[in-house]
């Protein structure tokens, strides 16, 4: 009689899937759309990207900053500045999202 072997699947992890994690939900394209022209403040980013709201880029922010994409800078001020910028990493993503884009201007 022959043994019958349970196989464990096997876990293959997707570069795609990894790269969507570390750059995140769909506020996240518009934050680093608007990072690429260079330093901003939570109020600059917030009036840049309509209908989002304090807490999704306060969220956003901090995802993003947790994954190396992006610097929060804290200027010892009254009130405190905080300031975002790219990090080498997030500077990486600007030819990606170029890309999409000019896809999507045209199959959009």
């Amino acid at each position: 009689m022959s043994e019958v072997k349970e196989t464990v699947p096997l876990e293959i992890e997707c570069s795609i899937e990894k790269a969507l994690s570390v750059i995140g939900g769909k506020w996240s394209f518009l934050v680093l759309r608007e990072l690429f022209e260079g330093v901003k403040r939570f109020g600059e980013l917030q009036k840049a990207i309509s209908n989002i709201s304090p807490k999704a880029l306060t969220d956003t922010l901090r995802h993003l900053e947790s994954n190396g994409v992006l610097n929060r800078t804290v200027h010892a001020t009254v009130p405190v500045t905080v300031e975002y910028s790219l990090t080498e990493k997030g500077q990486s993503l600007h030819t990606i999202i170029k890309e999409m884009k000019y896809w999507g201007s045209y199959w959009a």
